[in-house]
């Protein structure tokens, strides 16, 4: 392989003007297409077969008014005044009769008639119905709908929204992300210590995340998807380009410290070295991503391929546009004598990687105890993740200046928490005889109201031709709570057996239940995902080193990274704790997807560090046979761009921190804590501690894995001999 990609990048080097501009011409027309022929990106997260979904694909086909997106209209009196009083009264009939005529609108509920105040009459909604499903009612409908509430404006009512139909906009490219982008600059302008340099990795990151960010935007016209999954792939492929380009520049300027060395040799070095890493560790991340796609969850598998598309043309951008812009650099990226801009005064020398150096010598003087410390430490911080609880986020995450937030709280305090949490129970009496359908649903109807969690259930609601029947069931408890879920539970068990027994089919869904769902899901599918990510890793890391040791240690400290990320998601985003510091509205159950998202995210990325830490560490053994000497070397020579690499991963998912959108938020802080603890303490602690006392015994390979393991050479063992030619020769 890295007889290879010497060849590539000579080429690219060679013929940079032709590279640049095939990838720019590439950027412009995928950018065009992505921007202009996008598709409708969604915030619905189904998964086909779900008791709920079936309900909802029933509710589709039968009863098609009660399929429809709802937008719920909170208004509030203020002051001593009440909504049941004459002015507002009218004020709030006023605007829901323009309401009634906002295209899409089907049904317009009025409180005045259906009663829904709050016991003080200073708190009531109204319900609008949209003739579309939630996802595909138009920003411009709603928009309209809130211009139709001036009325009740104008008198002096607070008027708020929720419902299916009213999503909070996903915003990315804030102030936050912009920062952590500067911040990744400024690594890298340390990191290579030329301020040139810096800017190169930068730059072609952006230009392959550009195409990639795009592209999928392009392929969201064709496929459903969601607005998470092109935020995934913006934060991982950037991240990632920026880390693959900085592996290439940093061996390419490591090389130019020697005067006799020709540029456009050492470029060709650079990628048949660090580009052989970036090449395996790039496909190693891919293949963890498109690996979501084993759970079986159509959006979990789109957001997993949009990712790892991004990835792939990261990899392509720095095989092929980072030694081209390396050739444009030419001799201006040579260090200059006694160091650059960054660097000690030359009359204080410094050794390359020399932190490095002693760090690995300092974790070898006592690495049981080295070894101890790190795997406790990582334990203590996992233990919140054994009351791991998942779900999908309400309202009540979204951010307090929302008016998603606003009229959650206001039901609340009005209705009740689990008025938030309506249930919607399903009866198809297809099959039932039409004098028996009335009884069974009784039947059922009762059943509901007798369970303690249970506050009120709503009069049935039957289609036109009596098929099927809906009734509205309020909790108790709020959404998130493990006694609503309790209770989803018991009311499938409780209802489900009689309406059989009539030849009836009963579901129990709504938005509550559907969330309830599809946590469940993704926790059966978890297991599986964790198999075959180990398996994988160890399959790729024995073909990466040759060895069986080193693979099964890169396996466990990539379980203690995982292990102590969820615990600390848990201990912020479910316990609540430094709610005020990440600007968290409300603790609440994690994400359903996300430990499986950074269950694959983070292998992708451990396994980046595993590579170019313990490369370096096998091409210092191979050359000299020493294996202790092997990982002070392989450290101090990978040690600072590994940092380095780290600390751009976790500005860029750092900035996401701050988004708005809870998803987004918990996913930038699991990615955050993640990558440093991966890279910090599991890389570059508890891996020296390892392979110390591991010693030679690391490298070794079994005779029969031998003789089937291909040798992919990532050292570069197979390349030409080092030409001797002054540095300024052909070019």
């Amino acid at each position: 392989m890295a007889r290879r990609l010497y060849a590539l990048g000579r080429w690219a080097a060679r013929h940079r003007g032709r590279v640049v501009s095939a990838w720019l011409l590439l950027l412009v027309v995928v950018a065009g297409l992505g921007t202009t022929l996008n598709g409708k990106l969604t915030t619905e997260f189904s998964v086909p077969g779900i008791e709920s979904q079936q309900a909802q694909d029933l509710l589709k086909e039968k009863f098609p008014a009660a399929a429809g997106g709802t937008a719920r209209v909170v208004f509030v009196a203020r002051g001593d005044t009440k909504l049941n009083a004459p002015a507002e009264k009218q004020a709030v009939a006023a605007s829901l009769k323009k309401a009634a005529t906002v295209p899409g609108v089907v049904t317009v509920s009025d409180p005045a008639r259906t009663g829904t105040y709050s016991k003080d009459k200073t708190i009531g909604y109204a319900d609008v119905l949209f003739r579309q499903a939630a996802s595909d009612v138009p920003d411009s409908a709603k928009d309209a709908l809130s211009r139709a509430m001036a009325p009740a404006r104008d008198a002096g009512l607070q008027v708020e929204f929720g419902g299916s139909a009213e999503t909070a906009k996903t915003e990315v490219g804030g102030p936050a992300e912009i920062i952590g982008v500067v911040i990744a600059f400024f690594v890298l302008a340390i990191a290579l210590s030329s301020l040139l340099a810096a800017g190169l990795p930068l730059i072609t990151a952006l230009i392959g995340v550009g195409i990639g960010v795009t592209a999928v935007m392009f392929v969201s016209r064709f496929v459903q998807m969601t607005n998470t999954a092109t935020v995934l792939a913006l934060m991982v492929g950037l991240a990632v380009g920026i880390d693959y380009a900085l592996f290439i520049v940093s061996r390419h300027r490591e090389q130019l410290v020697d005067p006799e060395t020709e540029v456009h040799d050492s470029i060709g070095r650079a990628v048949a070295t660090a580009g052989s890493a970036v090449t395996f560790a790039g496909v190693t991340v891919v293949v963890a991503l498109a690996a979501l796609s084993a759970t079986g969850i159509p959006f979990l598998t789109i957001m997993g391929l949009a990712a790892a598309g991004t990835v792939l043309v990261a990899v392509f951008v720095a095989l092929t546009l980072v030694p081209a812009v390396l050739a444009f650099g030419g001799e201006r990226l040579r260090p200059k004598p006694g160091g650059g801009r960054f660097r000690r005064r030359r009359d204080t020398p410094k050794l390359p990687g020399a932190w490095g150096l002693a760090w690995a010598r300092t974790v070898m003087r006592a690495p049981v105890l080295v070894l101890v410390v790190g795997v406790v430490g990582l334990l203590v911080i996992a233990v919140p993740a054994l009351n791991l609880r998942l779900g999908l986020p309400s309202n009540e995450t979204q951010p307090t200046d929302t008016t998603q937030h606003r009229s959650y709280e206001l039901l609340s305090k009005g209705f009740g928490p689990g008025f938030n949490a309506t249930l919607i129970v399903v009866v198809d009496g297809t099959g039932i005889a039409p004098g028996d359908r009335a009884p069974v649903v009784r039947q059922v109807r009762a059943k509901i109201a007798a369970d303690p969690e249970v506050v009120a259930v709503a009069p049935p609601n039957a289609s036109k031709d009596g098929d099927v029947t809906v009734l509205g069931v309020v909790p108790k408890a709020g959404p998130d709570a493990p006694a609503t879920t309790d209770l989803v539970n018991r009311l499938r068990d409780d209802v489900g057996p009689p309406v059989s027994r009539a030849h009836g089919q009963v579901y129990v869904a709504g938005a509550t239940a559907a969330a309830i769902d599809v946590s469940a899901k993704l926790s059966s599918a978890l297991p599986l995902f964790i198999g075959i990510i180990v398996i994988l890793a160890l399959i790729l890391l024995t073909i990466a080193f040759r060895s069986l040791l080193v693979p099964i240690k890169a396996v466990l400290g990539f379980l203690l990274s995982i292990a102590a990320g969820l615990g600390a998601v848990v201990w912020v985003f479910q316990y609540g704790h430094l709610d005020s510091t990440f600007q968290i509205a409300a603790a609440a159950p994690v994400t359903s997807f996300l430990p499986v998202l950074l269950i694959g995210v983070l292998f992708g990325l451990a396994m980046d560090y595993e590579v170019f830490l313990v490369s370096r560490m096998r091409e210092h053994f191979q050359h000299h046979g020493d294996a202790k000497e092997a990982i002070a070397q392989g450290l101090a020579r990978s040690g600072r761009v590994v940092s380095a690499a780290a600390l751009i991963m976790a500005a860029v998912f750092g900035g996401f921190i701050f988004n708005g959108d809870p998803i987004i938020k918990s996913i930038g802080f699991a990615l955050t804590f993640g990558v440093l603890i991966d890279a910090f303490v599991v890389r570059m602690t508890l891996v020296p501690a390892v392979m110390a006392l591991l010693g030679r015994r690391a490298w070794g390979l079994p005779h029969a894995l031998d003789r089937i393991v291909p040798n992919v050479d990532m050292e570069g063992a197979s390349l030409p001999p080092h030409p001797s030619e002054d540095a300024r020769g052909s070019r």
